[in-house]
Formats: structure tokens, sequence, C-alpha cells
């Protein structure tokens, strides 16, 4: 009995040893993480800090929409930055947001560049589905109110025509025109040229001057479809099935085509002296 006992205590002694160890070792191992931790932090820190990470001129900005890069002209008119700041102090997010404000841009991306110091910017054009004209309540010198002519995309968003250039020289503009005031439309625009866009007859011209006779310049002629209404999903199937109507009739003698009423659609013809209406063939 006396020799189990003693070697017992002999592996407990043991055992209270080993632990001391692992627990030595713990503690220099926190001590060398933490200052690991610290001198990393410390050295990042002073790297940060040093004249190299500094935004001294716009030649240190890449702008990029896809794989075109964007002129100096274009990048000054879409961004604001103040020269020289460390490139710590810039908030990419910040600059993304205000750059997805300008009425040319979609969607904006912001990235900080660290060899060589500068920043990448990537943007996504907004895409122009028609060409706007509005007329401004001042006039010319020869009294006649001016036009200011720009582009609208599918949400019906303003796009200044001489800004969307200078973002994309490449531009090729939309066959479709709109013409009247854009705070006007713009509500029904979204709802209004999906259905316009799809029609099997070209419409080349939207005049929405009179917001209770949207009038369509088509290949048939001149559309009338009274106000914007329920009713225009049915007015541009029944337009689809006059797209042949130019072959029973003269163009050149129809006045315009009244779609008002879907249910009774009017062919109003040119005459010398006064105007007939039809029911169309």
């Amino acid at each position: 009995m006396p020799g189990i006992v003693s070697v017992s205590q002999k592996e407990l002694a043991q055992r209270r040893k080993k632990l001391r160890r692992q627990r030595q070792m713990k503690i220099i191992q926190a001590i060398w993480q933490t200052l690991a931790i610290s001198g990393l932090a410390g050295g990042s820190l002073w790297l940060a800090l040093q004249p190299i990470w500094v935004l001294k001129t716009s030649e240190q900005v890449v702008m990029k929409s896809g794989n075109q890069l964007l002129s100096k002209e274009a990048m000054q008119s879409l961004l604001i930055l103040s020269y020289p700041q460390s490139l710590w102090r810039i908030q990419p997010g910040a600059i993304a947001d205000s750059l997805k404000k300008q009425p040319t841009i979609a969607q904006a991306s912001v990235s900080r560049r660290l060899f060589p110091p500068g920043l990448i910017i990537e943007i996504e054009e907004r895409i122009p589905v028609a060409i706007a004209q509005k007329t401004n309540s001042q006039s010319d010198d020869t009294g006649n109110k001016k036009i200011n002519t720009g582009l609208i995309d599918a949400n019906g968003v303003w796009i200044p025509l001489e800004k969307y250039q200078l973002v994309n020289p490449q531009l090729k503009l939309p066959n479709l025109t709109v013409i009247g005031l854009p705070e006007q439309y713009a509500p029904y625009w979204s709802k209004l040229y999906p259905y316009l866009n799809q029609s099997s007859v070209k419409i080349t011209e939207i005049d929405y001057q009179d917001p209770n006779n949207l009038i369509l310049k088509t290949e048939l002629g001149k559309v009338y479809l009274g106000g914007t209404s329920t009713h225009l999903p049915d007015q541009i199937n029944l337009l689809a099935q006059l797209r042949h109507l130019n072959k029973k009739l003269n163009p050149s003698e129809i006045n315009y085509i009244d779609l008002k009423n879907p249910e009774s659609p009017l062919v109003h013809m040119n005459q010398k002296k006064d105007e007939s209406k039809t029911q169309t063939p």
C-alpha cells in the first residue's frame, strides 16, 4: 500500500508541473499575440500616415463605364474632390452615393487603390430610350419659346443631353421622341413606355403636350389616344390590328386615327372642304 501511495503522489506532482508549464505557455502566447497585434496596428497606422497615401491630383483617379475610360472632362463634371487629401480619409460609399444622384448614372462603386495610391470608380450609365423635348417658359430673340432637348430613360428620369454626351461621346440617339413637360408624363412613363415599345406599329413620336389627348406619330399617321387611362393596352393592341390600314386607305388622305374609344375606332379623312369620319375597315 505505501508503494502505491508513493507512485500516485509522484504522478500528481508531474501533472501539476505539466499544467503549470501549459499555463505559462498560454500566457507567453497571449503576450506575443498582443505584441503582434499592437505592432501590426501601429505599423498600419504609421504606414497610413505616410505622405505616399495621399490623393494629390485627379490623375490618380480612374473612372470607367464598362471597359471604357471616361475623359478627364467627363470625370470632373461628375466628381467633386478636393486635393490633396489622405486616401484613408476618403469615404468610398459617400462618393458612390453622390454619383448615383447624377442623372446620367444608375449605379456606381468606388474602391481605394493602394499601389499606386488612387481611386477606382466604376459607373453604370442610365440607358436613354427617347429624346425628350420640353418648352421653356422663356422666349428667344424672335419671340418663340425655347425648347430644351434632353433624354429620358425607361423610368422617366430626365437626362441633360450635353452631360450625357460628355460621359458617352459615342452615344447613338434613340429613334423615339417625346414632347411635353416631364413632370406631367413622368409619373406614367414607366407604365406607358413598355406598351409603346412593344407595339408592332412603328412609333417615332409621342406628343404629351395635352395630358387629355396623348398623340402618337406612327407609320400609319397620327393616332389620338385621349388621356392616359386603363384603355392603353387595348389601344396598343388595336393599333397593331390596324398595321395594314395603309394598304386599304391612302396614308396621305388620313388626317388622324381616333382610338380614344377602343370599342369604336375612327379614321378621320382629309377632304378639301371638310373632314369625314369612317369606321376602321
